[in-house]
């Protein structure tokens, strides 16, 4: 594999007295895109929201890059180049496109974002187009897909070197699907390391290198995305009629 980028050893997590995630092991590699699949209640939201500090780990050691975060707060680790796109979008919906894109640079400081922010949001309009067409839209007036987008959107203007992606696929049509997709393909190519929660485990390890499968709260199964795709079990479970649904 290679240099890792993310390493999570032996995290447990949960929510008050409901543990979810029982010692779960993970890494991503620099410039990889890594899929965690499961069923519903699975822990694979709960996983993203505790690498980034959302959910406190109450055992094992999250890494980025190395060094130890289990304890850094969310704002700091946007700025160490990790960003989140959340289930659901949470997109401030009376603010505009490009406001939503603005409020997305804000980790980067007042100096950083006067000189990244230009280059960031054309990067954002190459990959999303339809967004500069929308810049002055209320973001509550977009379309699901279009919401998506920009909430990837969003992320992006944080210039994050680990892209944390939640469902994004979810309850959009083929099409808005494929572009997120192909977005997701040419970040890739463009050095940005992701792990990937997908409700639909047949397209997330298709566009994945390597997988995860979850399974209350642990990782049953791991390996190349190939695979994965062509073992019986995961077949069976996950690439069959009923895709995995969306985590704890």
């Amino acid at each position: 594999m290679r240099e890792a980028v993310l390493e999570l050893a032996g995290v447990s997590a949960g929510y008050g007295h409901t543990q979810v995630l029982r010692g779960v092991d993970l890494s991503v590699g620099e410039g990889e895109v890594v899929a965690v699949i499961g069923a519903n209640g699975a822990g694979k939201s709960t996983l993203l929201k505790t690498v980034v500090g959302l959910v406190k780990a109450s055992a094992g050691r999250v890494s980025y890059r190395s060094v130890d975060v289990t304890r850094t707060r969310p704002e700091r680790l946007v700025r160490q180049g990790v960003a989140l796109v959340p289930e659901g979008r949470l997109l401030f919906g009376p603010m505009t496109v490009a406001e939503n894109l603005e409020l997305g640079s804000y980790g980067l400081g007042a100096r950083e974002r006067r000189r990244r922010a230009p280059g960031l949001r054309a990067r954002v309009h190459g990959l999303f187009p339809v967004l500069a067409e929308r810049a002055t839209q209320p973001a509550v007036t977009l379309s699901g897909g279009e919401q998506q987008m920009l909430a990837i959107g969003r992320a992006l203007m944080s210039a994050p070197t680990l892209l944390l992606l939640d469902e994004p696929s979810l309850g959009l049509a083929p099409k808005v699907i494929a572009e997120i997709f192909s977005a997701i393909d040419a970040l890739r190519a463009s050095g940005v390391t992701v792990l990937l929660v997908e409700q639909d485990a047949r397209l997330a390890l298709k566009h994945a290198d390597r997988g995860y499968v979850m399974r209350t709260g642990r990782v049953a199964l791991e390996g190349n995305a190939n695979s994965l795709l062509a073992d019986e079990s995961v077949r069976t479970i996950y690439l069959g009629s009923h895709t995995g649904g969306e985590g704890a």
